[in-house]
């Protein structure tokens, strides 16, 4: 009985150790994520006249140099991961006293029954990834890749 046990336990300890990944920023990445230069990104589908502005410091950078290119995701891909994202960073924003209130400030309104077409899912998916990436958080159960 003590062995089954002990293999039950040592199988959990293992699975538990190998959920931790580590984000790996390359140099490049590191100066981008650091960079103070703030340019406005406009996440905008004229169809559903939805618009999302972002100013954050670096981001334009790392979107046009380190993200993957458009294309590279489908939109299915890129609406799933944004649904589960808003949930998070939405519970984040509702409680300030557990998480940064300066990084979680507004909330985001976000209908996954709502096609807000390919450009608004890439930027906001990638800001995520970036956002994430910066300041070292996790807003699912993914590591946050390029």
């Amino acid at each position: 009985m003590k062995k089954s046990v002990l293999v039950f336990l040592s199988l959990i300890l293992f699975s538990c150790g190998a959920t931790k990944e580590q984000m790996v920023i390359s140099n490049e990445e590191k100066q981008i994520l650091e960079s103070t230069e703030e340019q406005e990104v406009a996440i905008s589908d004229e169809e559903s006249e939805y618009e999302i502005i972002i100013i954050e410091p670096g981001f334009y950078t790392w979107l046009n140099s380190i993200a993957r290119p458009e294309g590279y995701y489908s939109q299915s891909f890129l609406e799933n991961r944004n649904q589960i994202y808003v949930i998070n960073w939405n519970q984040r924003v509702m409680n300030p006293s557990v998480y940064n209130p300066n990084l979680y400030e507004l909330q985001i309104n976000y209908d996954p029954n709502i096609d807000y077409g390919y450009d608004v899912n890439y930027k906001l998916y990638n800001y995520f990834i970036f956002f994430q990436r910066k300041y070292n958080q996790r807003l699912g159960p993914f590591v946050p890749r390029i």
